[in-house]
């Protein structure tokens, strides 16, 4: 496993994508691959594609979303890829060269709230996946992508929702602070520990968020305000069998690029004896074969006016 200790920021995004998201574990790294194919797919069909079209991929990543795009339409569609991070740039164009469309991408170093290099009026779709939930200014980031689309210009965005983790993870807290020390569970204690890493756990920490300070309702507001029409969004909360099968990926494995692995948060904050505790509770849990996980996914599609 790959740490991210002392890696620059814009290198989290690599390492959580490429190793830590899947724990480099193959069974579970697949088994994300057909969640994320299913979003993708979704945001694809949100954009409604057609020949000769300029895409927008905000927040690449490993350029799927794009890739798929071209897949679906063929040689006549154009696409940017744009991201935060330099080395998922670098991924994804030597991803485009295997594919044999680096002749139709076109990559952008930029934040999603100044894809400056992209001129206005100049693209017919902008799609996200999982990118507009990390940055802070995501109001700024709509009117970036009014900006540079063309009037009827669609976006189709696919992102988390992370408040309700740090509504859990407040909740745990308030227990834990309303209760005298000796009459909170140790387990408390420890899932507490785990979880305040992950997530902010109070209000003012919530709110300096930009993983957890929103929630679908801005994002459609952010999308109004920012002159979009046409708005449809959906939130989706499913829940249904845990993909994760595997206490070692479980522990190596983390929810958001910002996070730590839980590995990481028992090696640092935990005893020796914690960590065995820890374990020998919450290891049959996560490897129960009826264990239950729950997904939060926001889509939103809107078009820019035509006048």
């Amino acid at each position: 496993m790959v740490s991210n200790e002392n890696v620059p920021m814009s290198d989290l995004w690599s390492q959580w994508l490429l190793h830590q998201r899947h724990a480099d574990d193959p069974r579970l790294q697949e088994a994300i691959r057909a969640v994320v194919d299913r979003y993708i797919d979704r945001v694809l069909d949100g954009a409604h594609l057609a020949a000769g079209q300029t895409l927008v991929d905000v927040g690449t990543g490993e350029g799927v979303v794009a890739f798929r795009a071209l897949e679906r339409v063929g040689q006549s569609l154009r696409a940017w890829l744009t991201d935060v991070s330099e080395p998922m740039l670098q991924h994804a164009r030597a991803q485009a060269g295997a594919l044999g469309v680096l002749g139709q991408c076109s990559f952008l170093h930029c934040a999603a709230d100044r894809l400056e290099g992209i001129d206005d009026a100049s693209a017919d779709l902008v799609t996200t996946r999982s990118a507009l939930a990390y940055v802070a200014d995501k109001a700024g980031a709509l009117r970036e992508f009014h900006r540079v689309l063309k009037p009827g210009g669609r976006i189709s965005l696919a992102e988390p929702v992370f408040q309700d983790d740090a509504v859990e993870a407040k909740a745990i807290k308030a227990v834990i602070d309303s209760k005298p020390a000796q009459g909170v569970s140790p387990l408390l204690i420890l899932l507490h520990r785990w979880k305040a890493a992950q997530f902010p756990d109070t209000e003012q920490k919530i709110s300096a968020s930009p993983i957890a300070n929103y929630c679908e309702r801005d994002l459609h507001r952010f999308a109004q305000e920012a002159g979009f029409t046409d708005l449809h969004l959906e939130l989706h909360i499913d829940t249904g069998p845990s993909i994760m099968r595997s206490w070692d990926a479980f522990v190596h494995n983390s929810p958001h690029p910002l996070a730590p692995s839980l590995s990481r948060i028992m090696a640092e904050q935990f005893t020796a004896a914690e960590r065995e505790y820890f374990e020998r509770n919450m290891r049959p849990v996560i490897e129960n074969p009826n264990a239950l996980s729950t997904d939060r996914m926001v889509y939103l599609t809107a078009r820019r006016a035509l006048a």
